[in-house]
Protein backbone atom coordinates (compact mmCIF):
# COMPACT_ATOMS: atom_id res chain seq x y z
CA UNK A 1 0.00 0.00 0.00
CA UNK A 2 1.33 3.41 -0.93
CA UNK A 3 2.11 5.77 1.97
CA UNK A 4 -0.24 8.49 0.63
CA UNK A 5 -3.15 6.02 0.43
CA UNK A 6 -2.38 4.77 3.96
CA UNK A 7 -2.35 8.35 5.27
CA UNK A 8 -5.66 9.07 3.48
CA UNK A 9 -7.30 6.01 5.06
CA UNK A 10 -5.88 6.90 8.48
CA UNK A 11 -7.10 10.50 8.14
CA UNK A 12 -10.59 9.34 7.08
CA UNK A 13 -10.77 6.96 10.07
CA UNK A 14 -9.65 9.74 12.41
CA UNK A 15 -12.34 12.10 11.03
CA UNK A 16 -15.02 9.42 11.50
CA UNK A 17 -13.95 8.83 15.10
CA UNK A 18 -13.86 12.55 15.86
CA UNK A 19 -17.30 13.09 14.30
CA UNK A 20 -18.69 10.21 16.37
CA UNK A 21 -17.21 11.61 19.60
CA UNK A 22 -18.55 15.10 18.90
CA UNK A 23 -22.01 13.71 18.19
CA UNK A 24 -21.99 11.96 21.59
CA UNK A 25 -21.37 15.29 23.32
CA UNK A 26 -24.48 16.86 21.77
CA UNK A 27 -27.64 17.11 23.89
CA UNK A 28 -30.19 14.36 23.41
CA UNK A 29 -32.78 16.70 21.97
CA UNK A 30 -32.27 18.62 18.77
CA UNK A 31 -30.93 22.15 19.08
CA UNK A 32 -34.12 23.74 17.80
CA UNK A 33 -36.93 24.20 20.32
CA UNK A 34 -39.84 21.84 19.70
CA UNK A 35 -42.86 23.34 17.95
CA UNK A 36 -45.40 20.80 19.16
CA UNK A 37 -45.83 18.24 21.90
CA UNK A 38 -45.41 18.44 25.65
CA UNK A 39 -41.94 20.01 25.60
CA UNK A 40 -43.24 22.84 23.39
CA UNK A 41 -46.13 23.35 25.81
CA UNK A 42 -43.78 23.34 28.81
CA UNK A 43 -41.55 25.95 27.19
CA UNK A 44 -44.57 28.13 26.34
CA UNK A 45 -45.76 27.98 29.95
CA UNK A 46 -42.26 28.73 31.19
CA UNK A 47 -41.98 31.82 28.98
CA UNK A 48 -45.42 33.16 29.91
CA UNK A 49 -45.01 32.63 33.65
CA UNK A 50 -41.49 34.08 33.63
CA UNK A 51 -42.72 37.29 32.01
CA UNK A 52 -45.44 37.67 34.62
CA UNK A 53 -43.10 36.93 37.54
CA UNK A 54 -40.42 39.31 36.30
CA UNK A 55 -42.94 42.08 35.52
CA UNK A 56 -44.57 41.67 38.92
CA UNK A 57 -41.23 41.54 40.76
CA UNK A 58 -40.18 44.75 39.00
CA UNK A 59 -43.50 46.45 39.80
CA UNK A 60 -43.24 45.68 43.54
CA UNK A 61 -41.36 48.42 45.42
CA UNK A 62 -38.19 47.28 47.19
CA UNK A 63 -39.66 48.25 50.57
CA UNK A 64 -42.47 45.70 50.04
CA UNK A 65 -40.07 42.78 49.48
CA UNK A 66 -40.06 42.02 53.22
CA UNK A 67 -43.86 42.25 53.53
CA UNK A 68 -45.68 39.09 54.58
CA UNK A 69 -49.40 38.64 55.29
CA UNK A 70 -48.62 37.29 58.78
CA UNK A 71 -45.79 35.85 60.84
CA UNK A 72 -44.58 32.44 59.66
CA UNK A 73 -45.71 32.97 56.04
CA UNK A 74 -43.26 33.65 53.21
CA UNK A 75 -42.50 37.29 52.43
CA UNK A 76 -42.68 38.75 48.92
CA UNK A 77 -38.99 38.10 48.22
CA UNK A 78 -39.17 34.65 49.83
CA UNK A 79 -41.97 33.61 47.46
CA UNK A 80 -39.97 34.79 44.44
CA UNK A 81 -36.83 33.03 45.67
CA UNK A 82 -38.82 29.89 46.50
CA UNK A 83 -39.78 29.74 42.80
CA UNK A 84 -36.13 30.35 41.88
CA UNK A 85 -35.05 27.43 44.07
CA UNK A 86 -37.68 25.12 42.59
CA UNK A 87 -36.73 26.06 39.02
CA UNK A 88 -33.10 25.24 39.77
CA UNK A 89 -33.50 22.17 41.99
CA UNK A 90 -36.62 20.25 40.87
CA UNK A 91 -35.11 19.45 37.41
CA UNK A 92 -32.37 17.56 39.26
CA UNK A 93 -34.94 14.76 39.57
CA UNK A 94 -34.93 14.64 35.75
CA UNK A 95 -31.13 14.37 35.71
CA UNK A 96 -30.38 18.08 35.17
CA UNK A 97 -28.16 19.47 37.90
CA UNK A 98 -28.37 23.09 39.05
CA UNK A 99 -25.41 25.40 38.48
CA UNK A 100 -22.59 25.28 41.03
CA UNK A 101 -22.60 27.71 43.92
CA UNK A 102 -26.33 27.97 44.60
CA UNK A 103 -27.25 28.19 48.24
CA UNK A 104 -30.20 26.23 49.58
CA UNK A 105 -30.96 29.12 51.96
CA UNK A 106 -31.16 31.75 49.20
CA UNK A 107 -34.88 32.05 49.93
CA UNK A 108 -33.93 33.71 53.22
CA UNK A 109 -30.76 35.52 52.15
CA UNK A 110 -31.58 37.06 48.74
CA UNK A 111 -33.92 39.97 49.37
CA UNK A 112 -32.63 42.80 47.16
CA UNK A 113 -35.06 43.50 44.32
CA UNK A 114 -32.45 43.66 41.54
CA UNK A 115 -30.86 40.38 42.65
CA UNK A 116 -34.24 38.66 42.99
CA UNK A 117 -35.20 39.70 39.44
CA UNK A 118 -31.81 38.54 38.14
CA UNK A 119 -32.19 35.17 39.89
CA UNK A 120 -35.74 34.74 38.55
CA UNK A 121 -34.47 35.21 34.99
CA UNK A 122 -31.54 32.81 35.51
CA UNK A 123 -33.78 30.15 37.03
CA UNK A 124 -36.22 30.27 34.13
CA UNK A 125 -33.29 30.04 31.68
CA UNK A 126 -32.10 26.97 33.57
CA UNK A 127 -35.55 25.39 33.45
CA UNK A 128 -35.83 26.02 29.69
CA UNK A 129 -32.44 24.42 29.13
CA UNK A 130 -33.49 21.46 31.28
CA UNK A 131 -36.55 20.89 29.07
CA UNK A 132 -34.49 21.31 25.90
CA UNK A 133 -31.87 18.84 27.13
CA UNK A 134 -34.47 16.06 27.02
CA UNK A 135 -36.06 14.43 24.00
CA UNK A 136 -39.75 13.56 23.75
CA UNK A 137 -38.79 9.92 24.43
CA UNK A 138 -36.93 10.97 27.60
CA UNK A 139 -40.21 12.21 29.11
CA UNK A 140 -41.25 8.59 29.75
CA UNK A 141 -38.01 7.83 31.61
CA UNK A 142 -38.33 6.95 35.30
CA UNK A 143 -37.51 9.62 37.87
CA UNK A 144 -37.76 10.05 41.61
CA UNK A 145 -39.39 13.24 42.89
CA UNK A 146 -39.84 14.01 46.59
CA UNK A 147 -39.20 10.33 47.37
CA UNK A 148 -41.85 9.05 44.95
CA UNK A 149 -41.31 7.05 41.76
CA UNK A 150 -42.53 9.01 38.73
CA UNK A 151 -41.42 10.11 35.26
CA UNK A 152 -39.37 12.94 33.80
CA UNK A 153 -42.67 14.25 32.36
CA UNK A 154 -44.12 14.55 35.86
CA UNK A 155 -40.99 16.33 37.10
CA UNK A 156 -41.49 19.08 34.51
CA UNK A 157 -45.27 19.20 35.00
CA UNK A 158 -44.72 19.62 38.74
CA UNK A 159 -42.36 22.52 38.09
CA UNK A 160 -44.93 24.27 35.88
CA UNK A 161 -47.83 23.79 38.32
CA UNK A 162 -45.57 25.00 41.14
CA UNK A 163 -44.79 28.20 39.21
CA UNK A 164 -48.49 28.88 38.63
CA UNK A 165 -49.33 28.24 42.28
CA UNK A 166 -46.86 30.83 43.46
CA UNK A 167 -47.69 33.28 40.68
CA UNK A 168 -51.23 33.36 42.09
CA UNK A 169 -49.80 33.92 45.57
CA UNK A 170 -47.59 36.72 44.26
CA UNK A 171 -50.54 38.41 42.54
CA UNK A 172 -52.47 38.34 45.82
CA UNK A 173 -49.45 39.79 47.66
CA UNK A 174 -49.14 42.56 45.08
CA UNK A 175 -52.84 43.46 45.26
CA UNK A 176 -52.72 43.51 49.07
CA UNK A 177 -49.96 46.10 48.71
CA UNK A 178 -51.79 48.24 46.15
CA UNK A 179 -49.81 46.97 43.15
CA UNK A 180 -51.88 46.07 40.09
CA UNK A 181 -50.22 43.34 38.04
CA UNK A 182 -48.64 45.09 35.03
CA UNK A 183 -50.43 42.92 32.46
CA UNK A 184 -53.79 43.79 34.09
CA UNK A 185 -52.88 47.47 34.27
CA UNK A 186 -52.06 47.40 30.55
CA UNK A 187 -55.45 45.86 29.74
CA UNK A 188 -57.29 48.40 31.91
CA UNK A 189 -55.45 51.43 30.52
CA UNK A 190 -57.74 53.74 28.57
CA UNK A 191 -57.35 53.28 24.86
CA UNK A 192 -57.05 56.33 22.66
CA UNK A 193 -60.19 57.12 20.75
CA UNK A 194 -60.15 56.69 17.03
CA UNK A 195 -60.04 60.02 15.21
CA UNK A 196 -63.46 61.25 14.12
CA UNK A 197 -64.10 61.52 10.42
Amino acid sequence: MKPTRFISILLAAWILCLTSLLAQDQPKASGAPPTSGLRADLLKQCNEVEKKFVDLAQAMPQEKYTWRPEEGVRSVSEVYMHVVGANFFIPRSAGVNPPEGLSRDMEKTVTEKAKVVEMLKKSFDHLRQAVLSKSDADLDSPAKLFGQETTVRDVFLTTVTHMHEHLGQSIAYARMNGVVPPWTAAEQAPRPEAPKK
